[in-house]
């Protein structure tokens, strides 16, 4: 599998810690920035296409992975620091993405994948211009950059003085200032109802996966969410067909938002939600019903249709027929709806992620020394139940949780 050690690589993004130079109500993460972030662009995204802009979801999508791969390289040097390089040392800021890039060469065998990794670098550094259609998917995306570090700052001065805070917050201001136009973004910041679903969802970024034992690093919700729309952008470039742009972009959007419904009901886990058969069932109508009664009146008509569509039936294979969703298979998918019109999900795939995902989360903590029953007993049915042999969605599952598995043995001793 060429991701395998990639998808290692990444969940060190749980582990960076932002902000580190001011008191702290709450783990903040690379992870769950990245997740925030990307949240934001969809929703400031829809507006722009309310409007009847086009937005280029396939660049954002690769671009909010390529930068979270530049954060973990890159860890220890703030966004100040970087920019003041880029600006005063503009050579030096060139051999330092080139250093990027030179770290991820042994993890990314795709040489299509790897040049779109480079030209995005460039376009960064704005050695390489960024295509006029895509000038406003690239401040859209900005603007989340920008308004989802505003949250973090905003819940941090309630615990900071004034001095420690005032300097980055004016030029965060000034930065964000330069997106105002942006009719998503007005409304954000003037708290009309898309913050308030920014509230509920944030609320995912304080629930802890695992929380009935300890474990290393601990991992939230919404930080798990990005973490399994990454691995799907990997996966999915294995799966053996060639996907249609509606469907790379809805299987990114089905992880991202897989655990939305979590926001108004917690995290149940799953030894609870299969103690009897009937209760996943009850469980997922329950969960329906509330997010149909506290999440949709806060979204807005122009994308609440879909994003009900992304979390009903998440981890099935699916596609709309006449305006009805339909499950189907995975050949069918690639043969006969693998189309715009027919807007497919690979929602199994999704699923394979999520897999994925819980099992690295018990397997690097037990690898780390911090374990217990829990950890254990959820590893080993991970292992279980993705046997050698199993595929799903042109993926051999059982092969990649073996993998992903052996190498982190291997990464644990280094």
């Amino acid at each position: 599998m060429k991701y395998s050690r990639l998808i290692l690589k990444m969940f060190e993004a749980f582990s960076i810690e932002r902000w580190n130079d001011l008191i702290r109500p709450f783990d903040l993460v690379e992870m769950d920035k990245a997740a925030e972030k990307m949240v934001l662009a969809y929703i400031i995204g829809k507006y722009e296409e309310a409007a009847g802009n086009k937005i280029n979801w396939n660049w954002m999508i690769n671009a909010s992975l390529f930068d979270l791969l530049k954060k973990i390289a890159l860890c220890d040097i703030k966004a100040p620091v970087q920019d003041l390089i880029k600006a005063e040392y503009p050579s030096e800021f060139l051999r330092l993405n080139e250093w990027v890039l030179n770290q991820y060469k042994p993890y990314i065998d795709d040489k299509e994948f790897f040049s779109q990794f480079t030209i995005y670098i460039g376009q960064k550094a704005k050695s390489i211009p960024i295509t006029d259609e895509d000038l406003l998917t690239s401040r859209v995306y900005l603007a989340a950059h920008k308004y989802s570090t505003m949250r973090e700052l905003q819940m941090l001065k309630l615990v900071n003085e004034r001095e420690r805070y005032e300097k980055i917050e004016r030029d965060l201001n000034a930065s964000l200032a330069k997106y105002s136009n942006l009719r998503g973004l007005q409304l954000l910041l003037t708290k009309q109802r898309p913050f308030e679903f920014l509230l509920k969802i944030e609320q995912l970024r304080f629930q802890r996966r695992w929380n009935q034992t300890p474990r290393v690093p601990c991992t939230s919700v919404l930080g798990h969410c990005y973490f399994v729309a990454a691995i799907t952008i990997l996966l999915q470039k294995e799966c053996g067909s060639s996907l249609c742009k509606k469907r790379l972009y809805n299987n990114f959007f089905s992880a991202l938002f897989h655990d939305l419904p979590e926001a108004v009901t917690r995290d149940i886990i799953s030894p609870v939600k299969q103690a009897t058969d009937a209760l996943p069932q009850i469980v997922k109508s329950i969960e329906d019903e509330i997010v149909g009664r506290e999440l949709v009146p806060l979204m807005e008509d122009f994308y609440a249709s879909e994003l009900m569509y992304w979390t009903s039936d998440e981890f099935e294979n699916r596609v709309l027929l006449g305006g009805k969703k339909t499950a189907v298979s995975f050949e069918d998918l690639n043969q006969k709806y693998n189309d715009e019109k027919f807007s497919p999900v690979d929602g199994k795939l999704v699923r394979l992620a999520d897999h994925l995902s819980a099992l690295l989360e018990a397997d690097i903590s037990i690898k780390h020394g911090i374990t217990s029953e829990h950890l254990e007993s959820g590893r080993a049915n991970m292992l279980k139940n993705h046997p050698l042999g199993k595929v799903i969605n042109g993926i051999d599952s059982g092969a990649l949780f073996a993998e992903v598995t052996e190498k982190n043995k291997v990464v644990s001793k280094d």
